[in-house]
């Protein structure tokens, strides 16, 4: 059984998880923009949210058509959302879907939502501290 205040701060640990999970996906894509056929990576956010929330996760089995395949990481997934390619806006010749300004601005949006997170986690824990102590 969970503590009123542990279930006070689960919204904002979920979703600091999930930015931060977000984050490195931007990250990854930036530091690829120059590799050959790399595919840019994101995810729905906000169903990612809802799904965490709700305890409900989305995982795909890899179907093996041989008992020699391995298991690999086809389906790959953050805290149970699908990661999902980027739509393409502007084809390269060498394959790469990376397109720099999307991901500079999917990069500063995700941090600016992170420190908001923060603020609020950081205002929430004060007034708890206030309610404790008065």
């Amino acid at each position: 059984m969970t503590s009123k205040i542990d279930s006070a701060f689960q919204f904002h640990q979920t979703a600091l998880s999930l930015r931060a999970a977000r984050q490195e996906l931007l990250a990854s894509n930036v530091a690829n923009a120059d590799t050959p056929n790399y595919k840019a990576k994101d995810i729905d956010f906000a169903s990612a949210l809802q799904g965490a929330m709700s305890g409900s996760s989305v995982k795909l089995p890899l179907v093996t058509t041989a008992p020699a395949h391995l298991a690999g990481m086809a389906g790959q997934s953050v805290m149970g959302s699908p990661v999902m390619y980027r739509t393409v806006l502007q084809p390269s010749a060498d394959g790469n879907t990376v397109d720099m300004d999307v991901e500079r601005a999917q990069f500063a949006d995700n941090a600016l939502r992170y420190e908001a997170s923060v603020k609020f986690v950081s205002d929430q824990a004060k007034d708890v501290l206030a309610a404790l102590q008065g």
